[in-house]
């Protein structure tokens, strides 16, 4: 099992978290996509403890796998995802403010987050695979 360290502890604290769309629209195209993997990338330089280890989508929502600092809230991770993300994305794709006319952010106000531990693997391959099986039958075999 792979451990990460800081200057008080050692850990290995892997979170498998869902962020879904406001009103559940379907923004979610392999371009809009990869411009949002390409910002989470530039994230991790101001962000160096937050690693994301997986993620993929489907329309209306994405998956990540990622490393959160036992310092660092799990809500503030998300903050910072959801509004760096919103950001960037509103500014490339203008058709972003047509769909969310109202002048509010892109992705709803919950979300889902599980520990990820020894069936680590099992989550990654369900992200990498997410969106390929008909109608969002992708199961999770735990």
């Amino acid at each position: 099992m792979e451990c990460k360290r800081q200057s008080n502890c050692l850990y290995h604290c892997v979170y498998h978290l869902v962020l879904v769309t406001r009103y559940r629209r379907k923004i979610f195209n392999n371009g809009v996509f990869n411009y949002m993997k390409a910002t989470l990338k530039e994230l991790a330089e101001h962000y160096p403890e937050m690693e994301i280890v997986e993620m993929n989508h489907d329309e209306d929502h994405i998956h990540l796998m990622l490393w959160i600092p036992p310092k660092m809230p799990v809500g503030r991770a998300v903050t910072i995802l959801k509004s760096n993300t919103a950001h960037h994305l509103k500014k490339k794709f203008p058709f972003l403010g047509e769909v969310y006319f109202d002048g509010g952010g892109i992705w709803s106000g919950g979300y889902f987050v599980s520990t990820v531990g020894i069936n680590g693997q099992t989550i990654r391959k369900y992200i990498e695979h997410q969106g390929r099986e008909d109608a969002g039958q992708a199961k999770l075999a735990l």
